[in-house]
């Protein structure tokens, strides 16, 4: 499993013009899924997301508080293109992403691990083609990854 995490003022994702999803100051997550990912992935990313301290105190520049502490918002967006692979040729292979009917079924899943936090939890539309608007705060950009152990 792989995931950007960008620490944003505020994100949107549109489908066809039309806004799915939007939130004000927190996390813009997009999210691979590999083939090998489990329940055991997703649990570990989510619980990552959420503890990260990422984010600083009004009187302190120093990243000490998570989303959870500043109750902020989250916007998680599928991006299988995290597991394009460029080595060969000019145009990416895709083969290392899941099939799509398991890509969404655990893409679901890690989007209802993060909402039991309590945080508002908004989301892209699986398998749509969208645009992403996002003001990017730092910009403070992350990769994590999660290999499934087998």
């Amino acid at each position: 499993m792989r995931v950007v995490v960008q620490r944003v003022q505020s994100s949107s994702v549109s489908v066809a013009g039309e806004i799915v999803g939007q939130i004000e100051r927190g996390l813009n997550l997009l999210v691979g899924i590999a083939p090998t990912d489990t329940l055991t992935e997703l649990a570990w990313m989510a619980r990552k997301c959420l503890e990260l301290r990422i984010f600083s105190a009004p009187e302190s520049d120093r990243p000490d508080l998570s989303i959870q502490d500043i109750q902020g918002e989250i916007l998680v967006i599928s991006q299988f293109t995290l597991y394009g692979d460029c080595k060969k040729g000019r145009r990416p292979s895709f083969a290392q992403a899941a099939p799509p009917d398991q890509a969404e079924m655990l893409y679901e899943q890690f989007v209802e691990m993060l909402a039991q936090s309590g945080l508002v939890v908004e989301m892209g539309r699986f398998g749509a083609t969208m645009q992403v608007d996002i003001v990017n705060d730092g910009p403070f950009t992350l990769l994590l990854e999660r290999e499934a152990t087998v």
